[in-house]
């Protein structure tokens, strides 16, 4: 009896050696393709589908696997009479082994590629002889990943192939396949949301409680992550973790990133660095050199200027305390002198789109500083991408906050002065990212005072206001959100401040109005609330 190991691959890395010990194990290949190919030119004995099924190939590769020679073979049960009889009667044979990954779905997606190329590369055979080989996997060896190449090989050469190998290798199969179809459900998805008409117009009319149809919003939402690494722990050292990343992570993003020295990424480092990154991206289309130093998710300290050093004097300008221990991000190449004093200073991670040579040398006197590599060229976010925070027994999801400014409402007597503008500019970037409720002190080039996640707004406003001191005098504040009463902006007036933005929106807005008017401040509203839990 002839014991045929069927073998279609997309990623070739290690099948030509794998299929000899198939071979050498009394396994006959079955092949496909481009794959048959590849093994015949190595000097294997392979069959090709179309000639075991006496079917062609067809509709340009979309049809090759889906025949009942193929599908019988692969799940006819070894231990049912009845199965086995009519596997003969239709001269089905046995498939003891399944050896499929495939089409790059995700790599093709995270290429940029067309609609219509990514839809081509949706497998749909490989998926059908995968899932049937792991539901009859106590007769039918199912193999998806190369990595296991050598233990299934090794199985067979010694004729102890387990139980629980088996079982192994199908859960491993049924969970490939199901991020596969979650990808592929994900890119839809997506594109729904981004074909959406009125999406946007939508969206800002909702009232508080949301609005049907200002999204497709999936019935089912199933995601689909890979393992990048156990953690040491989580927030505490009680708490397990582990760090999973996207399919094909962007090197724009911090699951992407290159880390090129440092101890292991932390969970707190993570978190703290993906905020970090966030902050100085929202300075994209300023053409302005950017440094954020974070700590505890929140910035301690953000600077501008023409060059990444003149940023890091004003981001540590802004808090030199906090800074100890903190998360430093560039949106510039890190230099030899910028890293050398950058050592100066304990730092947990530092990040930047590259590090010299002199900068790299200088930092291999401090070996624990974690490096990351991110690509500043690309965005960090794609339209339609969502955010996840799991609650008790559910999820909750939503948008990506990554809109772009409003227009901007001058609504007190004076408006604000053009050095007053692009200091509310740079106090409106940042404040987004600090937890709610938040106040950020700041002139046009760096953070003066940070007030975050406070019970109430004065509250953040006397605290950025004490961090900012004599600072605060001819500086601007801006809020996440809008002003309940008058009192904030008195206690920002008392400070010095002359010029504020904020929504707008609260029912009592003409108080705030009229106490900036009385003490000669310039306000504007966007519109537009930044909350951050």
């Amino acid at each position: 009896m002839t014991r045929w190991a069927l073998v279609s691959v997309y990623d070739k890395r290690g099948v030509v050696e794998f299929c000899r010990r198939l071979a050498a194990a009394g396994l006959r290949i079955l092949s496909t393709g481009g794959t048959a190919k590849l093994l015949a030119e190595a000097g294997l004995d392979v069959m090709a589908v179309e000639d075991y099924t006496g079917f062609p190939e067809m509709l340009d590769g979309r049809v090759k696997t889906l025949h009942p020679r193929i599908h019988g073979g692969i799940l006819g049960r070894r231990d049912d009479a009845r199965h086995q009889e009519q596997m003969e009667a239709h001269g089905i044979e046995r498939i003891d082994v399944v050896v499929v990954n495939l089409y790059p779905f995700t790599e093709t997606v995270a290429s940029g590629a067309a609609f219509a190329e990514c839809v081509e590369m949706i497998d749909i055979g490989g998926p059908a002889m995968l899932r049937a080989a792991a539901k009859n996997h106590e007769g039918c060896l199912p193999v998806c990943d190369p990595a296991d190449y050598d233990t299934v090989a090794a199985a067979l050469e010694a004729g102890q192939v387990t139980p629980e190998l088996r079982r192994r290798l199908a859960q491993k199969v049924f969970a490939h396949t199901a991020a596969y179809d979650a990808a592929v459900a994900a890119y839809l998805a997506q594109h729904l949301a981004a074909e959406a008409p009125g999406q946007a117009a939508a969206s800002a009319a909702a009232p508080a409680g949301g609005a049907e149809g200002d999204r497709p919003w999936p019935e089912r939402l199933t995601l689909s992550f890979l393992s990048r690494q156990s953690l040491r722990y989580g927030e505490n050292p009680h708490q397990r973790a582990h760090f999973y990343v996207e399919p094909a992570a962007r090197p724009s993003t911090i699951a992407g990133a290159r880390q090129l020295q440092g101890k292991e990424l932390s969970y707190n480092n993570i978190q703290d660095a993906d905020a970090a990154l966030s902050i100085a991206r929202a300075f994209d289309d300023t053409g302005l050199a950017v440094a954020v130093a974070v700590k505890h998710m929140n910035p301690c300290g953000v600077g501008t200027g023409v060059t990444a050093a003149e940023a890091f004097a004003r981001a540590y300008e802004a808090d030199p305390v906090s800074i100890f221990g903190g998360i430093l991000c560039f949106n510039r190449p890190v230099d030899g002198a910028l890293a050398q004093r950058l050592t100066e200073i304990f730092l947990e991670i530092v990040i930047a789109p590259g590090f010299t040579d002199e900068a790299l040398a200088a930092f291999r006197r401090k070996k624990n500083v974690r490096l990351l590599v991110v690509n500043m060229d690309e965005p960090q976010w794609r339209p339609g991408d969502l955010a996840f925070k799991r609650i008790s027994g559910g999820l909750l999801v939503q948008e990506v906050d990554t809109a772009p400014p409003t227009d901007w409402q001058v609504v007190t007597h004076r408006a604000p002065t053009d050095a007053e503008r692009r200091a509310l500019d740079f106090a409106w970037r940042v404040v987004r990212f600090v937890k709610s409720n938040a106040i950020v002190v700041a002139n046009e080039q760096m953070t003066l005072g940070v007030g975050a996640g406070q019970m109430n707004r004065v509250g953040a406003a006397k605290i950025a206001l004490e961090q900012a001191g004599a600072r605060a005098r001819g500086a601007v504040l801006a809020s996440d959100a809008f002003f309940p009463m008058r009192d904030t902006v008195e206690t920002a007036a008392a400070a010095g401040i002359t010029a504020i933005i904020q929504p707008g929106g609260s029912i009592r807005d003409q108080e705030s109005i009229d106490a900036a008017n009385e003490h000669g401040m310039a306000m504007v509203f966007t519109g537009q609330r930044h909350f951050l839990h």
